[in-house]
């Protein structure tokens, strides 16, 4: 699963300031927790109280949202702060840390459902009958965490924040185990005790693979992953559309958070002032930070149609294919 590709379509977010996307996640995801510690508390103990191992661990994972939630908001305020000394880029990647926060919870409570689940079957004649009262909790559970999903989502898209996204998807998450989880009391009323504690290991599992996924993610950004094609394309198209800009090579681009640190070379005609260039350059800056998603633009200024020492000789030929053709 993918969660961060249901963020947007359009990456551009010229409608929300930084303090307009923290209110929105603020405000969703302490709707978030008031939701969660209503169901971890009354989940685990009626789970407990009705014998009911999958809805233990069902209320186990609402623990770990009400847990989660309290991690993005930490991430939520100190994310906001302005550029300083020691943080010149600013600090966004809060946010990418407590999407991994995120995703090392939820694979250690994923593995810790299927350790306990796994001990249960081991010893299926010690597996009781649960109580009809554990079905009703789990069918409230479900409804509260699938609308859960959709406003946080929802908010998540309005705003476009990749770390609400992870936690409307670790919402979701929630949602599907308690479906798995009703289905097993289901099986266990009807006279298969056993299909409770499989519940609880599917559940344990869909846990762990979603945490996998949150944390592997959240790693390659922290690692400077770069953004996909699409967007570097369209960030390569506002450089070359910039009057004075003749080409465009060796556009790199970084995750910072939610938002893009990009590293350009832009041709210009050799003859002009370095004024006149350092002039195009500002102006390609501000067309790029103005319609991306990006925090800053370093841009390296090369003559159009010239060698540049830059490139080794060997390299021009391909860099020339690159630029479609426009070294000689």
């Amino acid at each position: 699963m993918k969660p961060l590709q249901y963020l947007v379509e359009d990456t551009d977010d010229p409608d929300h300031t930084p303090q307009e996307r923290a209110a929105a996640a603020s405000r969703s995801t302490w709707v978030s927790v008031g939701v969660n510690m209503m169901l971890s508390v009354c989940q685990i103990l009626v789970g407990l109280a009705a014998k009911s191992q999958g809805l233990v661990a069902d209320g186990l994972h609402s623990l770990s949202d009400l847990v989660g939630d309290f991690v993005v908001l930490f991430a939520n305020r100190h994310s906001q702060k302005d550029a300083d000394e020691g943080h010149p880029y600013g600090h966004q990647r809060f946010e990418t840390a407590a999407s991994l926060v995120l995703g090392v919870l939820l694979l250690a409570v994923g593995a810790g459902m299927l350790w306990s689940a796994v001990g249960k079957l081991e010893s299926p004649g010690a597996i009781e009958t649960v109580h009809l009262s554990a079905l009703w909790v789990v069918l409230g559970a479900l409804a509260a965490k699938e609308l859960l999903f959709r406003y946080m989502l929802s908010v998540a898209k309005q705003v476009k924040s990749s770390m609400l996204v992870a936690n409307a998807w670790h919402a979701r998450s929630d949602a599907a185990s308690s479906l798995v989880v009703g289905l097993g009391i289901i099986g266990n009323l009807a006279g298969y005790p056993i299909l409770d504690p499989i519940a609880a290991l599917i559940v344990g599992f869909m846990v762990a693979r979603m945490g996998w996924g949150f944390a592997w993610d959240a790693l390659h950004d922290l690692m400077d992953r770069a953004v996909d094609e699409q967007e570097v394309q369209a960030i390569r198209q506002t450089l070359q559309q910039t009057p004075g800009v003749s080409g465009v090579h060796d556009v790199r681009t970084r995750k910072m958070g939610d938002m893009i640190v990009v590293d350009a070379h832009l041709e210009v005609d050799g003859n002009i002032s370095v004024e006149a260039g350092h002039d195009i350059a500002v102006l390609a800056r501000h067309r790029v930070l103005q319609n991306h998603r990006v925090i800053n633009l370093m841009t390296h200024i090369d003559p159009w149609r010239r060698p540049d020492l830059d490139h080794a000789p060997s390299s021009l030929a391909d860099d020339g294919q690159e630029r479609g053709g426009s070294r000689r």
